[in-house]
């Protein structure tokens, strides 16, 4: 009863903040109105709603698309594995990567929740390896896989995507992952104790210690 219940809590809010960005999008499109100029202009004053906006806001519905699945994904991690700050680790992730890449990134609009999905992919994997569990590294690896062009979009290939949202995104979930190491599913890691015979000074076998099968930090 207490996994469901954790899972369902898992649910609630990835579920909200997906179908608000639909929402967006689908009100949009049927207002015939673009809000791209709600978008995030790095060093302009009128570009600081962007840090609020702009993870709300896709140029299409394939650009939605392809964040919405990864982004999903891995908000459910989070509200999963790191439930006592899930919030502080969405929002964060949110409003440092948006404030930096307004300080940082070259004079554009940048919009999209591409920024969060690099965010909380770094933040689940580097978790993963500081708090030493596969379940964690086997999610990151599933997510680059579902969005194959996860490690392609921290260069400055395609300059109609915002790769620096991307690297930005990426770095502050590294950041988060470390500041917010002690929190966490523990290490999956099997520690096999070894089996010590001791022996008397006359040649007789002592008493034989093993310590438990399993022992998780």
């Amino acid at each position: 009863m207490e996994e469901k219940k954790k899972l369902i809590h898992s649910l609630v809010f990835p579920t909200f903040f997906l179908v608000l960005i639909w929402v967006i999008k689908i009100s949009e499109a049927a207002l015939e109105m673009n809000f791209s100029h709600l978008g995030l202009f790095p060093l302009k004053a009128g570009g600081l709603q962007g840090i609020l906006f702009a993870p709300l806001i896709h140029a299409d519905f394939k650009h939605l698309f392809d964040n919405s699945v990864p982004l999903y994904f891995l908000s459910i991690s989070i509200f999963y594995f790191y439930r006592p700050v899930a919030y502080r680790v969405f929002f964060l992730t949110w409003f440092i990567a948006g404030l930096i890449v307004w300080l940082t990134a070259r004079p554009a609009y940048h919009i999209g929740a591409s920024g969060l999905v690099y965010g909380f992919a770094s933040f689940v994997f580097f978790s993963g390896i500081i708090r030493n569990n596969i379940h964690l590294l086997a999610i990151s690896l599933i997510v680059v896989f579902l969005y194959g062009s996860l490690i392609w979009g921290i260069f400055p290939y395609d300059l109609r995507i915002s790769w620096e949202s991307h690297l930005v995104g990426g770095m502050t979930g590294l950041a988060i992952a470390l500041f917010y190491r002690r929190y966490g599913p523990p290490s999956t890691k099997k520690e096999w104790p070894e089996e010590e015979d001791e022996y008397e000074e006359d040649g007789t076998e002592g008493t034989e210690y093993t310590g438990d099968v399993d022992r998780f930090c």
